[in-house]
């Protein structure tokens, strides 16, 4: 059986943003999978997917400071600036961390670590609503 689905997440501030809840609220289609898999793209080119760790929120503060020394903005060497100092810097970071996770399906539940949540990245300081896509592919009860 396969299901896909796209919609919208909540605009979101410049960071790294747990989105688990907010995307299972979106499949209730998930609770009919014995067995499978679930695909998640994100169809933007300056904010990225990430799996990290749920429960500890300076997990991602400290994500947003890495990635923030590792790719700095305002380089003179950057190009690309057409919408912004924090253009080049997103697409960069996106690159690094991706645009899509693949999550695997048990009894109607993603088969994620405990300490495990799914991460909206977002790159821009004004990103706005970001649109997903999610593929389930699998056996159905």
């Amino acid at each position: 059986m396969w299901t896909q689905k796209e919609f919208s997440l909540t605009a979101r501030t410049r960071g790294f943003h747990l989105i688990t809840d907010e995307i299972l609220r979106q499949l209730p289609e998930l609770a009919s999978y014995k067995i499978g898999l679930l695909n998640i793209l994100l169809k933007h080119t300056s904010a990225s997917l990430t799996i990290n760790e749920n429960a500890d929120p300076t997990v991602r503060k400290d994500f947003e400071s890495f990635f923030n020394r590792a790719v700095p903005q305002d380089e003179p060497y950057y190009l690309h600036n057409d919408e912004g100092s924090d253009d080049l810097p997103a697409h960069l970071k996106a690159s690094i961390l991706g645009a899509s996770v693949n999550i695997p399906i048990t009894n109607g539940r993603l088969n994620l670590g405990i300490w495990q949540g799914i991460y909206l990245c977002e790159h821009r300081n004004h990103g706005g609503s970001r649109t997903l896509v999610a593929t389930l592919q699998g056996d159905t009860f």
